[in-house]
């Protein structure tokens, strides 16, 4: 492959989950943009009948698939027009809720739903793109969103972090068991990033000291996930797999 079309994704399909809005919603405009068709999954439509009218409007090739990642059964009904659509080529298992409690008051309820979305919802969406990949025996990447918080602690949001420590650990597995079907398997694990649901942690308190320890000074701009992004979905990483890409700005660089 020449170097100028290392990122190229045109003839190739990407399912995005958690598609519709947020970090999801720039994954898939990334792929559309640099010439993948894009399957975008989430349990709101209209988010997602939005994504796909901006990609359209660019001139990208966009669908909507209805999926609750959390919901097996979901997956059947949702896979089963994917044939009619093309193959996945790539999958982006994005979708992901966060915790906002501490270790004392989290509930029950509130445990198993992030961990629910964050770990469970993503080894469905692996397991169901990694069957469809073995059937047609077709090389693929799946790309898991961890987070910088796979490998941190911060107070007041333990279940995320051990979700996401456990999808770090669980993106190493799938990538061993699945290398032999030529399925490669990394994550991005993202530090913070400029979007609505970070405006009030970094106005806060906890925010700005935070802010003060990072090299960088600022939160990144979603689009500076697009670089790592791209590099995985894409023949650019064809000898990667099992690997986590920490983009954070320095965040999580130990400081003596």
């Amino acid at each position: 492959m020449t170097p100028g079309r290392l990122f190229d994704m045109s003839g190739k399909t990407a399912l995005v989950t958690g598609g519709g809005s947020g970090l999801g919603r720039l994954f898939a405009l990334t792929l559309a943009d640099a010439g993948a068709t894009v399957i975008l999954a989430a349990r709101r439509h209209e988010p997602l009948e939005e994504t796909a009218s901006v990609i359209r409007a660019n001139g990208g090739t966009a669908h909507c698939a209805p999926l609750d990642v959390t919901d097996s059964s979901g997956f059947e009904a949702a896979f089963s027009a994917i044939p009619k659509i093309g193959t996945i080529d790539v999958l982006v298992n994005n979708a992901g809720v966060a915790g906002q409690h501490s270790l004392l008051d989290v509930t029950e309820e509130a445990w198993d739903r992030v961990m629910s979305v964050n770990l469970k919802g993503a080894w469905l969406a692996a397991r169901a793109t990694a069957r469809l990949m073995i059937a047609r025996n077709a090389p693929g990447s799946i790309i898991n969103i961890s987070s910088v918080l796979g490998s941190a602690v911060q107070k007041g949001t333990a279940n995320y972090p051990a979700a996401k420590a456990a999808l770090t650990h669980l993106t190493r597995s799938m990538a061993v068991e699945w290398a032999k079907f030529r399925i490669r398997v990394n994550a991005i694990a993202p530090g913070y990033f400029l979007t609505d649901l970070s405006t009030a942690f970094v106005d806060s308190g906890q925010g700005k000291a935070m802010l003060k320890r990072m090299p960088q000074r600022r939160l990144g701009d979603p689009g500076e996930l697009s670089g790592a992004l791209l590099l995985l979905a894409s023949g650019a990483s064809t000898y990667m797999t099992g690997s986590v890409i920490v983009v954070d700005g320095g965040l999580s660089v130990p400081v003596v």
